[in-house]
């Protein structure tokens, strides 16, 4: 398999219902085509040094929202929004102001739910050039 065009940095942590739940989703969407061999996951554990070092180098997750993913180039460049603060439909509140990536929205509106159609919307949103 050629290397991924894409990392999916998942933060979360042991223990978690909600983080089990988004890499369950994830590792079944990164599975299926269009997705399957230009993704990879990478599971950032925040009870590790390594898991605290990479969620403080995102710089725009808030602590309060995991579980969060985030997209990033092989050589660890996370991918910027294109949109930032403009209204997403699908992602609502979850949406990363500053990168492209989603954090759990806790909010009567977000119900702390990150739904398969808010990862794919996510994945969807990578350029295709990279």
């Amino acid at each position: 398999m050629p290397d991924p065009t894409y990392i999916v940095h998942v933060f979360g942590k042991p223990g978690c219902a909600k983080c089990a739940m988004l890499q369950r989703r994830l590792d079944a969407l990164l599975e299926t085509e269009p997705y399957h061999g230009r993704f990879v996951k990478h599971y950032d554990d925040l009870s590790t040094e390594e898991g605290l070092v990479n969620f403080c180098l995102a710089q725009c997750v808030n602590p309060n929202r995991v579980p969060a993913m985030i997209l990033a180039t092989p050589d660890g460049k996370y991918l910027e929004n294109p949109t930032p603060g403009a209204n997403d439909p699908v992602c609502g509140n979850s949406k990363l102001y500053q990168y492209l990536g989603i954090q759990t929205d806790y909010s009567d509106e977000g119900k702390g739910i990150i739904t398969p159609d808010m990862i794919r919307h996510i994945l969807d949103a990578a350029p295709a050039d990279h």
